[in-house]
């Protein structure tokens, strides 16, 4: 008996189109954000009450109208366009499509999209918000949905033939979901498939960058595992070892194994498959590769894969071994199911093929790794790209926790930590989900600006090789002294992640114009950075004042810090524009820092109890009079050093005191040369420049030093020798015998000259030890009476 009635397979079958001409309007309707229209000039008015628009010039007896359309019909338009881009030309018209499920007529549910191709039917449920916020249970999303499935398998079957496999899709837009909650593994439980922004930007990438190709990854995503069919594919093979690892050498058609693999991309839509480590295609690359085997081209090197064997084993029928080899000959019949053969490497060269007529007449060689773990597969694909293609800084920092997690070295596992917490924060349930970029996944706020604030934030130690910094130890929320260095790990990261998190939502709960506003204070990158450093030093800040302790939980911290977040976001949220847009427009590699000592301010203005060295320090450098009295010195200094030591030489070597200092000479000629060309390129005209006005410090102590102690020849009882001029104690420095400790104040000079001589840098500044140091250089020459 059937399962539908001919009226119900009637009624479902005039709710889908195939007609490519019909499909082609329906997908650039709801590829468009507005909903259009032209309607007669008299219903203008009454239209545009009802939030219509006008956008185009008014027709001869019609206004063209449109609507943007709500975010759950956008969400539902933007999938239905996904699933046409991957290839499906069998979708639902609208939204009115209904699927029975048992036999009572109540006994149906709505699909928001359905698409069919010759192997699979996708069913698509769209949940959606405006903005992004947590959800609450999903418990009765999902009640009876083992029930509905059976049934609509029934009734899919009966429509479009029982070869079909049916995949139900629950996807989402700006719902906060953990993947691993409760609610998600009921789900996961009926086989269905859980679809969050993640996917959807990972999918749109697959798209973008494998164009036709995509649909393979896609149906790997869907069906990992499940059997395409149980004929096995049975090829010639050699089986051999290495590294002691087994392995298979074969040659299979392009469009075989397609179906079968799968590309480990780092992005959060394979979060389940961790570690992953491949990059996105380059799409001109792969068009190239296309092209070229279009025409005839072919790539005689291997295909690397690994036959993870989870579900589907590979089998293997040797022949006798022959000759002195350790190999040998066979045939390898390999189970015929989606994505059960990762590419290692090759990804390229395997989807060029894709496009072309070739995918299925060609064969490509192919060496088959079993059973290697992701970590395996992970440490071939570094030594094989090593040599070629960078690996960029992001794909590596995410990396990392992989690469590092188990290493014997302090320090390396401190980089595993770090890349994993930065993986926690945008994964997780938490203000920061889907907010930070990782991998191939794009988002708002790099990852590099959380790594280096954790490094700088003391919420993790300091740590050089095995060697910890003690000053680093006692606040951080890492206990050095467990010796289980898995489970410490394991602890940390889950007390830095809620920490962090608790933070942020603090904002985001009560300080929503800010949190919610793009490239401000908060959520940009120097932002990030200045906020997670100052977490971490108001953390310390309450530990050296007995508050904390390595023991106290993640909501004390919170609530000992919690005062002066509440201090920074009130000032923050009535800050006056004339204030801040310096503070903003603080770009560059300095600018991280200007942000981080800029919100400590804000707090030490109200509570003067924090007062971290590094703001004491920082708003010293902001002084300018601080700044004009060390330039003053400084100016004074280097001018005496130029009179003393060219009348010293002058009077040592007479007319000859040029050709004495020779390379100095040569070396400052060409600088003159060097500057005149400059100024004249700069439109300031030619103006000569004297060698002698080239010097720098470290000219002055070349001669100093080499002539040291030397005296002149003819008897000159106003000659002091270099030794006696330019010997200067360094204050607070130990001995004071040796030439190199009497001109050690000259290094010192040279490098705060670089603070005090660029007037205009914010950045390179002179705090108060350094202009105490300039003052008392300055008194040795210009000794007060």
């Amino acid at each position: 008996m059937s399962f539908l009635s001919p009226e119900q397979v009637e009624e479902i079958t005039q709710k889908l189109t195939k007609d490519l001409s019909y499909l082609g309007k329906l997908f650039k309707a709801k590829k468009n954000r507005y909903y259009e229209k032209n309607v007669e000039h008299s219903l203008t008015d009454e239209m545009l009450k009802q939030g219509w628009e006008e956008y185009k010039k008014p027709l001869a007896t019609k206004t063209p109208l449109r609507k943007l359309k709500d975010h759950s019909r956008q969400f539902e338009d933007d999938v239905w366009c996904q699933l046409y881009n991957l290839g499906y030309r069998h979708l639902n018209l609208d939204d009115k499509f209904y699927l029975p499920y048992g036999k009572d007529p109540e006994e149906k549910k709505q699909i928001d999209v359905i698409a069919i191709d010759g192997e699979t039917v996708v069913l698509v449920e769209c949940r959606s918000a405006e903005k992004t916020k947590r959800t609450n249970s999903l418990k009765t999303e999902f009640e009876g949905l083992e029930k509905r499935l059976d049934g609509f398998r029934k009734a899919i079957s009966q429509v479009f033939g029982k070869q079909l496999k049916v995949k139900y899709i629950f996807a989402t837009r700006n719902l906060r979901i953990d993947s691993e909650s409760v609610d998600i593994q009921r789900l996961r439980k009926t086989g269905s498939f859980f679809y969050n922004d993640s996917t959807h930007d990972y999918l749109n990438s697959l798209i973008k960058n494998y164009r036709g190709a995509a649909r393979y990854q896609f149906l790997g995503l869907l069906f990992k595992d499940q059997l395409i069919n149980t004929d096995k594919i049975e090829v010639p093979a050699v089986e051999g070892e290495m590294g002691n690892k087994r392995y298979y050498m074969f040659s299979l058609e392009p469009s075989t194994l397609l179906k079968m693999s799968f590309i480990l991309h780092r992005t959060r839509a394979n979060e389940s498959e961790m570690p992953t480590y491949q990059r996105l295609l380059v799409p001109s690359r792969l068009k190239g590769i296309t092209k070229f085997i279009s025409e005839g081209g072919y790539f005689p090197n291997s295909i690397i894969i690994n036959f993870g064997q989870k579900k589907h084993k590979l089998q293997f029928e040797p022949s006798n071994r022959a000759g002195d080899t350790h190999s040998r000959f066979g045939m390898l019949k390999i189970p015929n199911a989606y994505a059960i053969a990762y590419v290692i490497d090759g990804q390229h060269r395997l989807y060029g093929y894709a496009d072309t007529k070739f995918s299925e007449t060609n064969t490509i060689p192919v060496v088959a790794f079993i059973n290697l773990s992701s970590t395996e597969q992970l440490e071939i694909f570094f030594d094989i790209n090593q040599n070629q293609k960078a690996v960029s800084p992001t794909l590596r920092l995410t990396l990392e926790e992989d690469l590092f997690w188990a290493s014997d070295r302090a320090d390396s596992r401190m980089k595993a930590l770090r890349s994993s917490i930065i993986k926690g924060l945008t994964n997780s349930q938490g203000p920061l989900q889907n907010k930070i970029s990782l991998g191939e996944d794009k988002a708002l706020l790099s990852a590099s600006p959380f790594a280096n604030a954790l490094l700088k934030s003391g919420l993790l130690p300091s740590v050089k090789g095995n060697q910890y910094k003690q000053e680093t130890v006692n606040a951080c929320l890492y206990d050095i002294t467990n010796g289980d260095h898995g489970r410490e790990m394991e602890k940390s990261r889950k007390s830095v992640i809620s920490f962090i998190n608790r933070c942020y939502e603090f904002i985001e709960d009560n300080y929503p114009e800010i949190f919610e506003r793009e490239q401000y204070f908060i959520i940009s990158n120097r932002g990030s950075y200045a906020f997670v450093t100052l977490i971490g030093d108001l953390n310390k800040h309450m530990v050296d004042s007995g508050y904390l302790t390595i023991k106290s939980s993640v909501q004390d911290r919170f609530e000992a810090i919690e005062k002066y977040l509440k201090v920074l976001l009130d000032q923050l949220s009535n800050v006056d524009p004339k204030e801040s847009e310096p503070i903003l427009k603080s770009y560059g590699t300095g600018g991280d820092i200007v942000w981080l000592r800029y919100f400590q301010s804000l707090i030490n203005a109200t509570f003067n109890d924090y007062n971290p060295p590094e703001l004491v320090d920082w708003k010293e450098r902001q002084d300018e009079e601080l700044q004009d009295e060390g330039r003053k010195y400084g100016e004074a200094i280097e001018k005496h050093m130029k009179k003393m030591v060219l009348e010293k030489l002058k009077i040592l070597f007479e007319s000859n005191w040029d050709i004495e200092i020779g390379n100095i000479k040569r070396e400052c000629l060409k600088r003159a040369e060097e500057e005149i060309e400059r100024q004249y390129k700069e439109g300031l005209g030619r103006k000569d420049i004297q060698w002698t006005d080239m010097f720098n410090i470290n000219d002055y102590k070349t001669i100093i030093k080499k002539y040291w102690t030397k005296e002149p020849t003819a008897k000159n009882l106003t000659f002091t020798t270099f030794e006696k001029d330019f010997s200067i104690r360094v204050p607070n420095e130990g001995k004071f015998n040796s030439q190199a400790e009497k001109t050690k104040w000259i290094s010192y000079f040279n490098s705060y000259r670089n603070l005090w001589a660029h007037a205009g840098s914010k950045e390179k500044r002179l705090n108060k030890e350094e202009v105490k140091f300039l003052k008392h250089v300055y008194g040795h020459f210009y000794p007060t009476p």
